[in-house]
């Protein structure tokens, strides 16, 4: 996949500084809601935040610098062809030089100003791979972004008898803070998931690699658009990740060693 950069940082991996952090943007046609977002992340600057990577997944101008411009690096990377979340993420994380490196959605509020000191606190605990915030809806109740493993049972449970979720296997990359040596020792996110799962599938390796997941008590409001439970093409890369998860070794491995520490 061909792509141009604007304002390209560096594109080394070795994190420079500490607590420091850089965000990937994926925007999917979605200039007013990213430019909103952009904006927010600027009203509730806290200095950790470096670098902000804004990857354009779809045909798009630049974002209107505002005046003054930003309080940090922004990097626009304009692809020629769609690719899927993971390419995205891991593209945008060859320009990461921070010790810190958030996977952010563009539908997401950023209104809590401590937000990043809690992410990165948590992220910095010894052991912690990656830290997440508490998603709310627009309404204000809690999100579910903390879910089991995903395998048919938990599905069914999920989705079909609505009984809640009885452990945090792994957690929805809405709003990830991940320590950047572990998403370098992971490869990242993988790229033979277009969209959907591979959020899954990283979260159960960074595990079985030995690190941790932190809910920070940060919050953010998520306005997820939830099309992979409509008919169409969302359903369809839900259901072939699905099956992918089902049939690599990461989620059987997982399972395996959560049945062993529980003999």
């Amino acid at each position: 996949m061909a792509n141009s950069i604007v304002n390209a940082g560096l594109s080394g991996a070795a994190p420079t500084a500490n607590g420091d952090i850089t965000i990937s943007v994926v925007s999917h046609g979605q200039g007013a809601m990213v430019e909103a977002l952009l904006r927010q992340i600027a009203a509730v600057h806290d200095p950790r935040v470096v670098h902000v990577v804004l990857t354009h997944n779809l045909p798009a101008a630049s974002v209107r610098r505002p005046e003054g411009g930003w309080p940090w690096r922004l990097t626009e990377i304009f692809n020629d062809t769609p690719a899927g979340f993971s390419t995205n993420h891991n593209k945008a994380f060859s320009r990461c030089d921070s010790a810190l490196y958030c996977v952010l959605n563009p539908d997401i509020d950023i209104t809590d100003a401590g937000i990043w000191a809690q992410l990165a606190q948590a992220a910095e605990q010894p052991g912690i791979g990656m830290a997440y915030p508490v998603l709310l809806s627009p309404d204000g109740s809690r999100q579910s972004n903390e879910r089991e493993a995903l395998t048919p049972l938990a599905l069914l449970r999920r989705h079909v008898l609505k009984q809640p979720q009885r452990v945090a296997d792994w957690v929805s990359a809405a709003c990830w803070l991940v320590r950047s040596d572990a998403w370098r020792q992971l490869g990242g996110l993988d790229d033979s998931f277009f969209m959907y799962c591979e959020d899954a599938d990283f979260c159960f390796r960074l595990q079985l690699a030995g690190w941790r997941m932190a809910r920070a008590e940060a919050r953010a409001v998520h306005y997820g658009g939830w099309h992979s439970r409509q008919f169409g093409p969302h359903l369809a890369w839900h259901v072939r990740s699905l099956l992918r998860l089902w049939t690599q070794p990461p989620l059987h491995r997982y399972l395996a060693a959560q049945a062993k520490a529980r003999q």
